[in-house]
This record gives C-alpha cells, sequence and structure tokens, in this order.
C-alpha cells in the first residue's frame, strides 16, 4: 500500500523554498511529489501533514559519536543505540566518522560499523564512512593523540577502504602527500577527499584541490587562520568550488565568521556537528581520538586545552545558520540536506524530496521544530 503525506509544505531544494502539496512513498522511494492543486493518488493510505512542513531527512557527514559511543570502539549494541538516537534528532543519514586510532582498531571498526549497516533497522541510517583519522599534520592535530598520527600511506589507505561500504570520504593534510599518491589511492577506491588538520599554504591548498580534494574540513578549525599575507586554506576554500564543512555551535566558529563562510561559499557550505561521544550525556569525562576530554556546558575541551568535536545537534545547527548569517531557515536547511548529499555523493538517493529519492523525511513546524521522523517512508520515534 502507497503512503500519501498531504495537507503539507514540501520543500523543494532547487529553490530552498516550501509550496503547498503533497508527496505519495511505496517500498521505501518517494513515487510521486505533487503541487497544490494537481490530482492525487487514489490507491494510497492518506496521512494528513496539517500544514506542516515536509522537510527531507537530515544529513551528517561528519560525526564521531553520540549518546556515550564512539564510532571507533562502538559495539553492535551501541552502534544500534547511536542509529536510533540519530534519527529521533532528524538525522536519516550518518557517516560515521572514525577519528584518530590504530590501524587495527580502525579497521575492526570499519568492519563493525559495515555489518550493523548491513544489517538493516535503524543502522540503515549509517551510509558510509569517513575517515578523519591519523592522517593529519602534527603541528594542527587539535584534540588527536600525537602518537596515533601517521605518514600518508596509500597501502594502508586501502587496506582500510577495501572494509568499507557506502560512500567513503578521507580527510586529511593532504599537503603532507607530496607526490599525491595517497590522494589517487582514495579517488581510485571512489573516496571524496577532505583537506583537514593542515598548515597548508594557499598555494599549497589549492594543488590539494586539484589533486581531487572537493571539501575543506571543518573549515577555519584546525587550519592556520586567514591572513592578509597568506590566504592559506581558508582563502583556498573561498577561492574554489569545493565543499566546506562548517559546525554552527557558536562555540567552533564566531557568528561573524559563520556569515562571512556563507557569502563566500553559498550552496557549497555544508553543516556538519562533529558531534562526540557527549552527545545527549551529561557534562563529565569522556574521551576522544585517544585524548582525554572534559564536557562542561556542553562544550568538549581536552586537557591542554583545545576543543574536542561538539554536543551540537544537527537541526540546531540549521537554526544557528539562519540566525547568524541572517538567511531565512528554509534556505539553512539546504546546506544540511542537499550539500551535504552532494557532497559525499549521494544525491542521487538522499537529501532531496523527489521521485526515486529514498523517503527519508522530516515533518517540522513553522519554528523548524521536529514533529515527525520518516525513514524508507516509516515513521521512527523522534524527540
Amino acid at each position: 500500500m502507497r503512503l500519501l503525506i498531504s495537507n503539507v509544505n514540501v520543500y523543494h531544494s532547487c529553490s530552498m523554498r516550501f509550496a503547498p502539496g503533497a508527496v505519495c512513498v511505496e517500498d521505501g522511494i518517494i513515487c510521486g511529489v505533487y503541487a497544490d492543486g494537481e490530482e492525487l493518488p487514489r490507491d494510497a493510505r492518506v496521512l494528513d501533514g496539517e500544514k506542516l512542513y515536509l522537510a527531507p531527512g537530515l544529513v551528517d557527514m561528519h560525526t564521531h559519536g553520540i549518546v556515550g559511543g564512539d564510532f571507533i570502539s562502538a559495539n553492535p549494541e551501541k552502534l544500534s543505540e547511536m542509529a536510533s538516537a540519530y534519527l529521533r534528532g532528524g538525522v536519516t543519514s550518518v557517516m560515521p566518522t572514525l577519528a584518530s586510532a590504530t590501524p587495527e582498531q580502525m579497521r575492526a571498526a570499519v568492519v563493525r560499523i559495515a555489518q550493523a549497516a548491513e544489517s538493516g533497522a535503524d543502522c540503515g541510517v549509517f551510509c558510509g564512512l569517513h575517515l578523519e583519522g591519523r592522517y593529519l599534520n602534527p603541528a594542527k592535530r587539535g584534540a588527536h593523540a600525537p602518537e596515533l598520527l601517521s605518514a600518508l600511506e596509500a597501502k594502508e589507505l586501502e587496506e582500510l577502504l577495501e572494509r568499507g561500504f557506502g560512500a567513503t570520504h578521507v580527510s586529511a593534510a593532504y599537503e603532507l602527500d607530496e607526490q599525491g599518491a595517497f590522494a589517487k589511492k582514495a579517488l581510485s577506491m571512489g573516496a571524496t577527499l577532505g583537506l583537514a588538520h593542515t598548515t597548508a599554504t594557499y598555494a599549497q591548498a589549492k594543488q590539494a584541490v586539484a589533486r581531487g580534494v572537493s571539501c575543506f574540513t571543518h573549515l577555519f578549525n584546525a587550519m592556520p587562520p586567514l591572513h592578509h599575507r597568506d590566504g592559506g586554506a581558508v582563502c583556498a576554500a573561498f577561492d574554489s568550488d569545493a565543499y566546506a564543512e562548517l559546525i554552527v555551535d557558536g562555540v567552533h566558529v564566531s557568528a561573524e565568521m559563520v556569515a562571512l563562510a556563507y557569502r563566500n561559499k553559498r550552496e557549497w557550505l555544508v553543516l556538519i556537528t562533529d558531534s562526540m561521544e557527549a552527545t545527549d550525556c551529561a557534562d563529565g569525562e569522556y574521551s576522544i581520538a585517544g585524548m582525554p576530554v572534559t564536557v562542561k556546558d556542553g562544550k568538549a575541551v581536552t586537557h591542554d586545552g583545545a576543543i574536542a568535536g561538539s554536543t551540537l545537534h544537527l537541526l540546531d545547527g540549521v537554526k544557528n545558520l539562519s540566525k547568524f548569517a541572517n538567511i531565512p531557515l528554509e534556505q539553512a536547511l539546504y546546506h544540511a540536506t542537499a550539500a551535504p548529499a552532494k557532497a559525499i555523493g549521494l544525491y542521487d538517493k538522499i537529501g532531496q524530496i523527489a521521485p526515486g529519492k529514498r523517503a527519508d523525511m522530516l515533518l517540522l513546524d513553522e519554528q523548524f521544530n521536529l514533529c515527525r521522523v520518516f525513514k524508507d517512508g516509516v515513521e521512527v520515534a523522534h524527540e
């Protein structure tokens, strides 16, 4: 039986606007999107959307953990709990992000996550893998333990990626990939590339883009600041059509710099959480990337003072972007749905309400409070 969600305002990603209409779903896939007044299918079960706002499910391409679980160490039970937590917050597609660990730990994590994703149920929220560990510049390691960092070894990367699934994104300090072999191997295995934890000069960052880097990982953070005599990676991000991740929690990046990034990147701006295991947990002692972390008032900091991920929910990031950049909520929504889906190469499946796309959708009120969550066309519990 098909499901028809009627009497709703449907989000159109191309215009970044809502318009009255209806959406029909069959076997977990959107099979029809109808404008107000169009004839609707008669053989479907009808759900009255009560004039709420029907949005694509959120896509978080950079998150390390939630509800006390970290993707490096989470066992199958914890992975299932984490998946449910993401769904409750409206995130229907997650790129589990692996911070620095030993190669053995990372390989084991990849296998566990892939098996969980293939098992279905809530773990179907996991749509691929994001590697943000080991291949970083020690001078910009942030919360990553120095003993866990590694040179950019193409062979080691190959052993990690061959166990992967779905989309793959590899964040690294590509200025250390002097001959380009690491980037070439990642690209040959279908990965997208992000410049991360980097000291790259403007020229080095532009060279990395020429070699295949298509995203700048958590823009501004773990890279030299924009300087009038050396633009560095930030200027290269502004001066390219590469995507740029941004953590809009009010801690990692100030409001005026969020606005600046938005004005420069527009449709290439990607909202992420970079959330760590303390998300949805009480303040206290936690860890990430081999480092102990103290969380106080929701802010995660290593004992040597580095910001250690966030406790942000992606829907709150949408609201913050709207506020900081002074743009409508519906415009900010694009950057947590279509933009990340495009950045990781999954826009043919997710990130948009359109025929043929997965029926991952949210019903929101006018203030973008979450009312209902649908994953593959089936309603799931929400916050």
